[in-house]
């Protein structure tokens, strides 16, 4: 019996998305980066420089390591290739020279066995290689502890164009906390070859593989095209698909870039692109979800940003763990960095339900670089990560869980995807953010979206969904807000004030502006932070007046105060400067040029004017001091919190009693998508 894989790999399985056939099913390809992948993508894909060392010529050896009992931790004997080591002959391929060795406990190749031992119906998975050559497969586990143990070793001994499957079964039974599973591939004295593989469950797959992809689309078409292709281009991806669903809301159209119609015709008429005005991703993404529960007979939803550069594997990968999740649940996609491709941006998000605001979940960290510390050596990444919710860069959400808790809220941008996800729980359906599943995206690292015009809908949304969802006391919530009011305003950032006022007036406003909003809301927004120096980019630096300081001077920065007394001093020092008259001479020329990294609110609030790059280094603000609105502002901010404040318990009634309305399937069509036909 055989079935292809990948074009390559002969084994009787078949891929948990694929629509129909017998035997076990594909959970999770053994992949390798394409050609056109930059140099450090590899650790993505490849372990090549931390695979633990062999103490003897001979393959079959064990390769040992120890544990230390005092320190408590598992001591790598590790040897550094300096370079690579491995052949990428294909995507699913790959050759080793003789006497050499390669791990595949890398990001896209290991299981992340915690995960499925959590979430599914599965006790066990099983490895199958087809290999050629000679040489030694080795498997190996870690415990949460990121302590790796010999599971199985397997030699292989071909001709040169013959082949042989290695099976090596795993038991689920030790990943309660955390684990991962990888194999390492050590040749003799010829080469040996990874033609094909996978990780398999050893039955089928329960329900039906049909996907709807939606990705709502504001002027990024060559990217939407590039996605499109990806999807069409890969046979097992493009079976699962019933439907592709674009919201264009922009200018630039999608069906006029270059490329689409190729990308197209291989979708066919599963492609449907819907013109509409911009709604924002909310928007975008309560289109996709009513087309595919009003026009499709699909069982999966997947969300994706229009913005990505996409491993097509991952959708298998979310199919698979959500057709053998033991419950209804949302399946996310982790972000890669496409800035550092090697990089990881986040493991998985939580919601501090006192301050009411996302952060990296515990015994995390942010920007892991795979290129740097392989997934060998980062030892808090053997940790299962459990989470609130998923980002809607990749988020699968089946159709079962569509129908029952509603769509998207119309909130424009910001927190939609949160709110699912709270909301999803709230109904007792989890989320998982699965190890392996992912997109490369513009990572945050670049960006400061809580100071641009998006600082409306960060601080709206977060109180809707506060209102939703949070706390019944909102003290911890409303304090951390008036200390980013103070930062912000530290920071010479007035525009970004008057778009929190604005925000917190029509979160007073109630619910039934929401609607309505969300066609309009941005013009406002953008007419209100131009109204104030700091919201206006100057694209080109030389359009800003340099400084008087001289070259050494301006290159010398404040350090950050570290410790509670340090802090408060450079509280009180930038308040005091509040008191004090403005320099006019620093409205005209700037008192300093501040790189973003250095545009810290200890620096500028003891300036009068300074020439601030924008985060992602593509233009410069002129921010400028104004002691009476400074402080304007802080007593309207001071008397807009205690207004919400009071009126806490009337707010969560009032968005609770519209919830079902806000969500409705009804509500959508007629307020919004036949408005804009």
């Amino acid at each position: 019996m055989t079935s292809t894989v990948g074009g390559t790999v002969e084994m009787t399985a078949r891929p948990a998305g694929a629509a129909g056939g017998a035997g076990a099913a594909l959970l999770q390809r053994i992949i390798l980066p394409r050609p056109a992948d930059p140099t450090s993508v590899r650790s993505l894909y490849l372990d090549e420089g931390t695979a633990t060392s062999v103490e003897t010529t001979s393959p079959t050896a064990h390769r040992p390591g120890t544990y230390d009992d005092t320190a408590d931790e598992y001591v790598m004997h590790v040897r550094r290739s300096g370079g690579r080591v491995a052949e990428v002959v294909s995507r699913t391929g790959v050759r080793l020279p003789e006497r050499s060795e390669v791990s595949f406990a890398a990001y896209f190749n290991a299981f992340p066995a915690s995960y499925w031992r959590r979430w599914s119906v599965l006790d066990a998975v099983t490895l199958r290689l087809r290999m050629r050559g000679q040489g030694r497969v080795d498997v190996y586990r870690s415990t949460a502890k990121g302590v790796p143990v010999h599971v199985a070793g397997e030699l292989v001994d071909t001709a040169p164009d013959g082949g042989t499957d290695v099976v090596v079964p795993v038991s689920l039974t030790p990943f309660t906390d955390g684990g991962w599973v990888w194999f390492d591939l050590t040749s003799d004295n010829d080469d040996l070859e990874l033609v094909s593989g996978g990780w398999f469950a050893d039955r089928e797959a329960p329900g039906r593989a049909a996907i709807t992809v939606g990705m709502p689309t504001f002027n990024r078409p060559s990217d939407c095209v590039a996605t499109l292709k990806a999807l069409g281009d890969d046979p097992l991806v493009s079976e699962t698909l019933t439907a592709v669903i674009i919201p264009d809301q922009g200018t630039s159209k999608v069906r006029d870039q270059p490329g689409f119609d190729e990308a197209a015709a291989a979708l066919g008429d599963r492609l449907r692109i819907i013109d509409q005005p911009n709604l924002g991703g909310s928007g975008g993404y309560a289109r996709i979800m009513y087309e595919a529960l009003e026009n499709t007979d699909c069982e999966q939803i997947l969300f994706m940003d229009d913005d990505v550069v996409l491993e097509p594997d991952s959708v298998l990968r979310a199919l698979a763990f959500s057709r053998f999740s033991r419950e209804d649940m949302l399946v996310g996609g982790q972000m890669l960095s496409l800035q550092a491709r090697s990089h990881l941006h986040v493991m998985g998000e939580v919601v501090d339900r006192g301050q009411f605001f996302w952060q990296l979940a515990p015994h995390t960290e942010d920007d892991h670089d795979f290129a740097v510390d392989s997934l060998r050596e980062t030892l808090w990444m053997h940790r299962r990560t459990d989470v609130d919710y998923n980002a809607w860069w990749m988020c699968l959400i089946p159709r079962t869980v569509a129908e029952r808790i509603g769509l998207p809220l119309p909130l424009f941008i910001k927190w939609d995807d949160c709110e699912y996800g709270l909301r999803a729980g709230s109904h007792g359906i989890p989320t998982a953010t699965v190890p392996g599943v992912a997109i490369w995206h513009m990572s945050f690292v670049e960006k400061d979206d809580t100071s641009d015009w998006q600082a409306y809908f960060h601080v709206r949304n977060r109180l809707v969904v506060g209102a939703l969802h949070g706390p019944e006391n909102p003290r911890a919530m409303l304090t951390d807000s008036l200390k980013r009011t103070l930062r912000h305003l530290f920071l010479l950032e007035y525009s970004t004030i008057a778009l929190h006022h604005m925000a917190m007036r029509d979160f007073l406003s109630g619910p039934k502006a929401l609607f309505g909003a969300l066609p309009t809301a941005l013009g406002a927004v953008r007419a209100t932070r131009a109204e104030f120096p700091d919201g206006t980019v100057h694209k080109d630096a030389a359009d800003v007046p340099r400084p008087a300081l001289g070259a050494r001077e301006a290159q010398l920065w404040p350090k950050p105060p570290v410790g509670r007394v340090a802090q408060v001093a450079a509280l009180a020092r930038g308040l005091v400067h509040q008191l004090r008259p403005v320099d006019p001479t620093a409205h005209e020329r700037p008192q300093r040029d501040v790189p973003a990294e250095h545009g810290q609110w200890f620096l500028l609030s003891v300036l009068d004017g300074a020439a601030v790059t924008t985060s992602d280094g593509s233009g410069v603000t002129f921010r400028k001091r104004d002691r009476e609105m400074f402080w304007a502002m802080l007593r309207e901010s001071v008397r807009l919190h205690g207004e919400i404040a009071k009126a806490w318990p009337a707010l969560r009634r009032r968005y609770q009693e519209d919830m079902p309305e806000l969500i409705s399937r009804q509500a959508w069509r007629e307020q919004v998508f036949d408005r804009f036909r």
